[in-house]
């Protein structure tokens, strides 16, 4: 009867298992929805589990697995497979906080910058567009079968970057500076309308002002500014849920982007 080592079937299967299940558990810290605070952490965790369960016969079968022999080199390896799947997580975040920058320049615009209440998504202060704006752009994510982008990133992760077989990449914090400079640009475009349109009602009420002095402007103004932005955000939603597709599709390609880069 042959003895088991267990040091051996810990350094082989077990090992896998654990920094595949490192790398599963990195898109649930802050990835847009799976990474949601509202989300159980215990539910989290299961979810997390449960794919390393699925993703683990597929790497296993494919993928030849080097498991690092000492401890300080798994730990090492941990720590790179968790920033792979984080990685996945903050790409798609930065995308969507585009959503978060157009709604508070909605805000200013319309009136509602002095109005703020508490994102339970985000645990932060946000303008009442912003917070419409972020949770429809999160159920047309989930309609849309938005959160598979994240699972498919996952399971390409491991056909991208093997186990155990990160190269950093001196691109890739170049990569998450223009990421986040994308962030102004894409929420200048959804509030475009809506900031285009007040500034005519301005332009219209200064010379309203200057022809008619009489007439107190800020009480006309303030109701007309309200009227004509909620108006006209509700004439841009349509083409608003054109534009998550594109901003989707743009989070693929960036997630896959990020990690080319990281590739060996």
């Amino acid at each position: 009867m042959t003895e088991i080592d267990f040091f051996d079937v810990f350094q082989g299967q077990v090992a896998a298992f654990l920094l595949i299940l490192t790398r599963t558990s990195g898109i649930f810290f802050i990835s847009p929805f799976l990474g949601s605070v509202n989300i159980s952490e215990k539910i989290r965790a299961g979810a997390a589990i449960m794919l390393a369960v699925l993703i683990f016969p597929v790497v296993v079968k494919q993928y030849v697995i080097h498991t690092p022999e000492t401890v300080a080199m798994f730990a090492f390896t941990v720590a790179k497979e968790l920033f792979i799947g984080w990685l996945i997580g903050v790409v798609g975040y930065i995308t969507l906080a585009a959503i978060h920058t157009a709604g508070k320049i909605m805000d200013m615009q319309i009136g509602f910058a002095v109005v703020n209440m508490m994102d339970p998504t985000t645990q932060q202060q946000t303008g009442l567009v912003g917070t419409f704006l972020y949770n429809l752009t999160i159920i047309y994510f989930l309609i849309t079968n938005g959160h598979h982008v994240f699972l498919s990133a996952l399971a390409e992760s491991f056909r991208i970057i093997p186990l155990d077989s990160m190269v950093w990449n001196d691109s890739l914090p170049q990569l998450i500076t223009d990421l986040t400079a994308g962030i102004f640009v894409n929420g200048m475009k959804i509030a475009m309308p809506v900031t285009f349109a007040i500034l005519l009602t301005n332009v219209g009420l200064g010379i309203l002002a200057r022809t008619m002095p009489q007439m107190n402007i800020f009480v006309i103004g303030i109701p007309m500014q309200l009227m004509i932005g909620m108006g006209m955000l509700s004439l841009v939603l349509p083409f608003f849920m054109l534009f998550l597709d594109v901003i989707f599709n743009e989070m693929y390609a960036n997630i896959l982007i990020a990690l080319k880069a990281l590739s060996p």
